[in-house]
């Protein structure tokens, strides 16, 4: 189950992991069979941002994205979407050899953007995972 536990939306719906006070969104939330993964930078498992490669930069925030997703018994071979958002979209080849690394199989949709983050960063990503709910 999730840190946050309140359901605000009725059956099935609620926030995964631990709210930054600061923003208006939890880095995730269950929607029935769905889990909604906000924007993940590159991040340490005590939220410390991450500065490096562009590759180094992809992998920290997939496992940003992983972090969330056990949080709520689900991992990413779960994702069946992830939306990115790179900086520079002449980094496209590199991140996406270090992308490919966690998903060689590639069974997920995926979109690549070029955008400039609001925060000091290479890459953001965002995610779908579907994985069902256990029956109790």
């Amino acid at each position: 189950m999730s840190d946050s536990t309140s359901n605000l939306k009725g059956a099935g719906i609620y926030g995964i992991g631990k709210k930054n006070p600061n923003l208006p969104f939890h880095p995730g939330v269950r929607a029935g069979d769905f889990i909604f993964v906000s924007g993940q930078v590159p991040k340490d498992d005590n939220g410390n941002m991450f500065e490096g490669t562009i590759e180094e930069e992809c992998r920290w925030t997939i496992e940003a994205i992983r972090r969330v997703l056990n949080a709520d018994n689900a991992d990413l071979e779960d994702l069946v979407k992830v939306t990115v958002y790179l900086e520079d979209t002449r980094d496209f080849g590199r991140y996406n050899r270090a992308f490919a690394e966690y998903f060689p199989e590639g069974i997920l949709s995926r979109t690549t953007v070029e955008a400039k983050a609001a925060i000091n960063t290479k890459i953001e990503m965002d995610a779908i995972a579907y994985k069902p709910v256990e029956a109790k």
